[in-house]
């Protein structure tokens, strides 16, 4: 199912030759669900794990823990929007923070404003697009007019991310702001959302339970240890 961020996508493509086209390879899924206040600590741990640079890149400062932490405090779920991806582990790897203004129900040219990380070791997945998909497909939902990006002119991929979906991008010296257009919500963007949160909620489930799984099977294997253990010394007692 193509989605709308796909229609910006080929409106900006410039026509090439059909001698010149190659097939494009089916992008994977990656699962993504929406993440509440009980994530909060989650979140924290997220990003607490990034390093200087790429704190750096996040904030546009080199945020500290206590700024950090406190950023994370007041993330209002009420409002906002969090998305999150996880690994087998169930560890957050990459997470994505859709703000809304307070007054949006009330704005004439409403805007949310996405921010997004991803662990060191997760770079390179294509994690942060899947991300600004996810959440521009909400913003849409939600009625808003535009998707606005703010950050440093240093950070490259957020940018690219952007100009990629066909965002208007202006640079103001060390910082730069990118503005993407949305059209308005509809059938085919209600069912994407849908669909793509269903998935990223099943995901998550089978992990959670191959977790656990694998907690059982230590478990089994450590009472196997200890009786073997025990066998042995009796054995070794009574020789």
């Amino acid at each position: 199912m193509e989605t709308f961020t796909d229609s910006l996508i080929e409106r900006e493509r410039v026509p090439v030759a059909a001698s010149q086209q190659t097939a494009r390879k089916p992008a994977a899924l990656v699962p993504i669900r929406e993440i509440g206040p009980r994530y909060r600590e989650h979140i924290a741990r997220h990003i607490l794990a990034l390093d200087a640079r790429d704190r750096y890149l996040r904030f546009g400062h080199a945020a500290g823990d206590e700024q950090i932490r406190r950023y994370v405090e007041s993330i209002d779920f009420k409002r906002d929007d969090v998305f999150g991806i996880f690994n087998r582990e169930l560890e957050l790897i990459a997470v994505a923070h859709l703000a809304y203004p307070p007054e949006m129900a009330q704005a004439q040219d409403s805007r949310a404003e996405f921010g997004v990380s991803v662990s060191g070791h997760a770079r390179g997945r294509g994690y942060g697009a899947r991300l600004f998909e996810r959440a521009a497909t909400r913003a849409v939902n939600h009625g808003m007019k535009t998707l606005y990006i703010h950050a440093l002119s240093e950070n490259t991929v957020m940018l690219h991310i952007a100009r990629k979906a066909g965002a208007r991008v202006e640079r103001d010296g060390s910082e730069s702001q990118a503005w993407l257009s949305l059209p308005a919500g509809n059938f085919r963007t209600w069912l994407s959302e849908l669909l793509t949160e269903r998935v990223g909620r099943a995901d998550h489930w089978l992990k959670r339970e191959a977790a656990r799984a694998r907690d059982a099977l230590e478990i089994v294997q450590e009472i196997g240890d200890g009786v073997r253990e025990a066998a042995a010394a009796r054995q070794r007692t009574g020789s």
